[in-house]
This record gives C-alpha cells, sequence and structure tokens, in this order.
C-alpha cells in the first residue's frame, strides 16, 4: 500500500465540510495509484477482472470485509469475472480522504487474493 494512505482508518464524515475538487483530488488520487478512476470529481471507481465467478465473489466478500471494519462502505457490482468498486462519502456527496483511504484498502486485498 502507499506509505501515506496505508496506515490510516476511514474516519466517518459528520457533514457540513466540502468534498475534494480540483488540485486536492488529483494530489489525492496521485497518492492512491492504482489506476482509480474519478468520475466527475464525484466517487471512485474501479472494476478488477477475474477468471471466472468464484474469484470474483471471493473478492468482492473481501471488500465488503473491509467495509464493516472501516465503516465506509462502497457500492459493488458483481459479474463473471469482474468486480466494480464504486467509493464516495454519502453524507456529502462527493470525496473525502476516506475515500482514498478505503481504495488504497481494497489494493492491498487485491493484491492479497
Amino acid at each position: 500500500m502507499s506509505n501515506v494512505l496505508a496506515g490510516k482508518t476511514c474516519t466517518p464524515c459528520k457533514g457540513g465540510v466540502p468534498p475534494l475538487t480540483g488540485a486536492q483530488l488529483l494530489g489525492m488520487l496521485k497518492l492512491l495509484n492504482h489506476d482509480w478512476q474519478v468520475v466527475d470529481e464525484h466517487h471512485l471507481e474501479k472494476e478488477y477482472r477475474f477468471p471466472n465467478f468464484v474469484e470474483a465473489l471471493a473478492f468482492t466478500n473481501k471488500v465488503g470485509a473491509i467495509a464493516e471494519e472501516q465503516n465506509h462502505h462502497p457500492d459493488i457490482l458483481t459479474t463473471w469475472g469482474k468486480t466494480k468498486v464504486t467509493i464516495w462519502t454519502h453524507k456529502i456527496d462527493g470525496l473525502t480522504e476516506s475515500d482514498f483511504i478505503f481504495a488504497e484498502k481494497v489494493e492491498a486485498a487485491h493484491i492479497q487474493a
């Protein structure tokens, strides 16, 4: 995992904070550095490919366990050979540092898969 994001924990957003935009958003994306896409300055998205449904589902379950541990819950779409993870902070309808921390944790789970 990235040295900067690796040891951090997602912190619950209480609202009232602005979402990351512009240079802040690009800076966080550079720290993440794993082919994640920022879509419309609103959410992070990445699709992982697997040789079959069983492995895609196993990865989905790993992401679910991380979500429970971090209390930060992404949208996950699992189909045959693919798992797509979409992350944003629902409370502010945009991206925070915690979204990037969560994405880094998903990357670690994928590397270990």
